[in-house]
């Protein structure tokens, strides 16, 4: 008799982004291709609400009903994103590209939701910044250039949050790929 193990996946809870914002965040981060920065794809574009790591197929489907529970009655709501800068510091020390934007108490509300409905919310945990990465910096190529880039740029855009998804990051082809597990829909 064969003992078959659960398999485990990677996975996250973030807010997928409109094709169009994707679009232009690409185009805007162009003019720094040729710095030492592993890019992010296009399509794996989104904003990481909670990182839950390595699951249980079985309890997937328990995460998927918690988190649709947790946000059926937050209503939809607009997420300001307003700077492509490097993060969490900048400099030497900088460690990724970001395109960030400003807490907000609806983010603060749908983010404390989901976590207290899985049962891992913490009352004293700092504020949340909401940002996308944009891409990795590559540390032995970065400490290596003779000046390290200002990368400060200010580009607003007002991203509609109408849904969370369940998400699984996986590596396809030797590249990483986010595939939507579930959607969660927000109160309209």
């Amino acid at each position: 008799m064969f003992n078959f193990l659960s398999m485990q996946r990677k996975i996250f809870i973030g807010i997928d982004l409109p094709q169009a914002v994707k679009k232009r965040l690409m185009q805007k981060i162009e003019k720094w291709k040729d710095l030492p920065v592993r890019w992010s794809r296009e399509e794996n574009l989104h904003i990481t609400l909670s990182f839950l790591g390595h699951v249980d197929d079985e309890m997937l489907s328990n995460i998927c009903e918690k988190v649709c529970n947790a946000v059926e009655e937050i209503d939809i709501f607009d997420m300001d994103m307003s700077k492509i800068e490097l993060g969490p510091e900048g400099g030497k020390d900088a460690k990724m590209f970001w395109f960030s934007g400003e807490a907000s108490d609806e983010l603060k509300k749908l983010q404390s939701s989901i976590e207290r409905e899985l049962g891992f919310f913490h009352e004293d945990k700092k504020v949340f910044r909401p940002h996308i990465t944009l891409g990795r910096i590559k540390q032995y190529g970065w400490q290596r250039l003779k000046e390290i880039p200002e990368i400060q740029e200010d580009f607003h855009v007002s991203v509609p949050v109408e849904s969370v998804e369940i998400i699984e990051s996986t590596m396809l082809d030797g590249k990483r790929k986010f595939m939507v597990i579930e959607s969660c829909p927000l109160k309209y």
